[in-house]
């Protein structure tokens, strides 16, 4: 079990939870994730490690609520145990020996560079993250990443703060040359058709790219074949092999078409609970 330590709430719909996990932490490093079952009988959930405190026996993550079971999390407080967490899971990302780091993080994936923009930071390379959402209300960890980057980039889709517009936006400009500069490589995290959108942006210029195809995963251990997706025409995993592939080689459209597989299931899942509730007279 996980006790959970510390509940913040980021947007109407997403909290950071501090949990007690001091093997997980130990072993944890940027780039991977865990397995998380909230309770008996419930489904498990891949959550990407947002930070860990190898000194505390702590892990980050964070929760965005659209399914029953993150909701069920999300109905939780602090001194409440979480199930199981296992972990850390999947291949962690490999640092470049120099140059200029972009991290890109969309919505709730922002969570996922902050561990990996500082340790980056702390290697002596030079970091920005950019991160996106539809208006400020709505971006999270902001505060932790300007701490954690040489710079912070911000995107919305409103002109409510930063940039108005996609990061993919503010990455060419970067790309053409304005301050902070061009990246040397760039990692982004979030939404589907957003990391497909950054690798139409640095395709044909030579900067590597990495994407995140966590949004696939099911059961993590690479058992159940739910988060098949084609790598330069050869079948990967994306919890065994990855979670982070190179963009310029990810079938995505292949890949968008798997990640609704389970759309119908999920509704009904979502459809089930809010019955629950009703009965049970919480709504």
């Amino acid at each position: 079990m996980a006790k959970i330590l510390e509940i913040r709430p980021l947007t109407p719909v997403t909290k950071l939870y501090r949990v007690e996990a001091p093997l997980v932490a130990a072993a944890a490093k940027p780039g991977q994730f865990v397995i998380v079952r909230a309770r008996e009988g419930g489904e498990r959930i891949p959550l990407t490690i947002a930070d860990y405190d190898r000194d505390a026996g702590t892990l980050t993550i964070v929760i965005q609520e659209v399914g029953a079971t993150t909701r069920f999390i999300g109905s939780l407080a602090v001194g409440d145990e979480i199930l199981d967490l296992v972990g850390p899971l999947g291949m962690a990302v490999e640092p470049p020996e120099s140059g200029h780091v972009v991290g890109i993080g969309g919505g709730f994936g922002a969570a996922a560079l902050l561990c990996m923009m500082r340790e980056f930071t702390a290697l002596g390379l030079e970091t920005t993250s950019i991160v996106g959402a539809r208006n400020k209300e709505l971006l999270i960890l902001t505060d932790e990443l300007a701490a954690a980057c040489n710079n912070v980039e911000l995107c919305t889709d409103d002109g409510s703060a930063g940039h108005k517009g996609f990061v993919t936006e503010r990455l060419a400009q970067l790309i053409d040359g304005d301050p902070p500069g061009k990246p040397d490589i760039v990692i982004a995290i979030g939404p589907m058709a957003m990391m497909r959108a950054v690798a139409s942006t640095t395709e044909g210029t030579g900067i590597p790219t990495l994407v995140s195809m966590d949004p696939l995963m099911v059961d993590g251990t690479g058992m159940c074949g739910g988060c098949r997706v084609t790598v330069d025409n050869e079948v990967k995993f994306a919890c065994v092999d990855g979670p982070l592939f190179d963009a310029h080689l990810v079938d995505f459209n292949e890949a968008m078409r798997r990640n609704k597989m389970y759309f119908r299931q999920e509704q009904r899942s979502t459809e089930r609970e809010a019955c629950l509730r009703r009965a049970a007279g919480q709504d």
